[in-house]
């Protein structure tokens, strides 16, 4: 026979029995559909876990306060003692002192209501200098940014977050308009551009006021007396100094603050990669994990193939019989029925690949969160469940190929 009357006659066979096929490809289906759904879980959390890191500034190493004793024995929690002030973030920003930090922002922060007539909005107000706009790799849709004459000044203006702006002038322009910060008026002088929620389920990064640090620190908060901070935001010159940056810092602090032994260190450095590495990690295993559990349904489609394939040897025993005593070489036979097996493994795998991208589509607006299928994967898929529907059919094939003609036709 040749390929193209193989194929032919596996199609029959496959159609004599319909709803046995039907549910010998289930199982394929599902395994492929659970695959792909899997991996396309796993990268669409490490794009977002990516995405959020990556909002949060280009290779941004955070400096907070360490944590200090109340009492014998009782220590307060990490960004509770007011060790970090703004000779410290001078210090830093020198580039003798830390070549490897390109921009260094002193930050301080508290909660206020904003008032625009009787529109009131509770919101955090981020005093900070102008530097804080390419660490945190942010930008202003409309107005401008604070900049150096506003900190030298001590002026009184704000620029407000897209979602902060929207609850408080609703579609209007906000620029030059005035709202009250806490008690004190100010001017709003931009907005910046929208780019959602923090990585907190209770964050959200459009829901912010920024003010000049000088202003925050004086007649705001009122903590311009200690010129402490709440921490520092450093910017290294790139990912591959990260490492230096985090050196040169933790170097200088250690020498400004008196500190010998870091184990006495009152303040901490953190870096957004090492978290960006560690929620990867955690993303991988749980990928690895439920990859797993979707191959074991493989396997049972692969397994349910085979079972399918020997009933099959069974009732069509004559048949073959009758094929060998025509000449048909155990070749023949056995190449048929491996293309039966075959036929069922790659249309499992389409419906099972067809509704794993459907998945892509669907899963998003469920559960928020992306499902990213790269095209390769769907190729695999496919091209697995032929595999395993092979592996799985050659033991029927070779015992249907092992039959006797003679006792083939003798068979019932």
């Amino acid at each position: 026979m040749t390929w193209g009357q193989l194929v032919r006659s596996a199609l029959e066979a496959i159609q004599w029995n319909r709803l046995r096929s039907l549910l010998t490809v289930l199982g394929i289906v599902i395994g492929i559909a659970a695959v792909m759904m899997t991996v396309g879980l796993g990268e669409g959390a490490q794009a977002k876990v990516s995405s959020k890191i990556a909002s949060l500034g280009s290779n941004l190493l955070t400096v907070a306060p360490g944590s200090t004793s109340a009492a014998p024995g009782v220590r307060r929690g990490l960004g509770s003692a007011s060790t970090l002030t703004m000779a410290d973030a001078a210090a830093l920003s020198s580039r003798v002192v830390a070549p490897a930090v390109v921009a260094v922002a002193p930050l301080v922060s508290q909660h206020e209501t904003l008032t625009n007539g009787a529109i009131d909005w509770p919101t955090t107000v981020d005093g900070t200098t102008p530097s804080w706009l390419t660490i945190r790799s942010r930008s202003v849709e409309i107005g401008r940014f604070i900049n150096a004459q506003d900190e030298a000044s001590n002026a009184d203006v704000v620029v407000l977050g897209a979602l902060t702006a929207q609850e408080l002038f609703s579609s209007a322009n906000p620029i030059g308009r005035v709202v009250d910060v806490g008690p004190l008026p100010m001017t709003v002088i931009g907005v910046l551009a929208p780019v959602g929620s923090g990585t907190s389920a209770t964050s959200n990064q459009d829901d912010l006021a920024i003010v000049p640090i000088s202003t925050a620190q004086g007649s705001l908060f009122g903590t311009a007396a200690n010129d402490s901070v709440q921490s520092i935001l450093l910017q290294a010159t790139s990912s591959s100094t990260l490492s230096a940056a985090y050196q040169e810092a933790d170097h200088e602090l250690m020498m400004l603050h008196g500190v010998t032994n870091p184990a006495n260190a009152d303040f901490t450095i953190t870096a957004e990669q090492s978290l960006f590495s560690a929620a990867t990690s955690i993303s991988a295993t749980l990928t690895a994990l439920l990859a797993g559990i979707a191959t074991v349904s493989l396997l049972v489609g692969g397994i349910g193939v085979m079972n399918i394939m020997l009933v099959s040897v069974t009732e069509r025993t004559r048949e073959i019989g009758l094929r060998k005593a025509l000449g048909a070489k155990p070749s023949d036979i056995r190449r048929q029925f491996l293309v039966e097996a075959s036929v069922l493994g790659v249309s499992g795998g389409l419906v099972g690949a067809a509704l794993g991208l459907l998945g892509q589509l669907v899963l998003p607006s469920v559960i928020s969160n992306p499902v990213i299928i790269p095209p390769i994967v769907t190729v695999a898929a496919v091209a697995v469940a032929l595999i395993i529907s092979l592996l799985f059919g050659v033991y029927p094939a070779a015992r249907a190929a092992q039959l006797s003609p003679i006792d083939a036709l003798r068979s019932e």
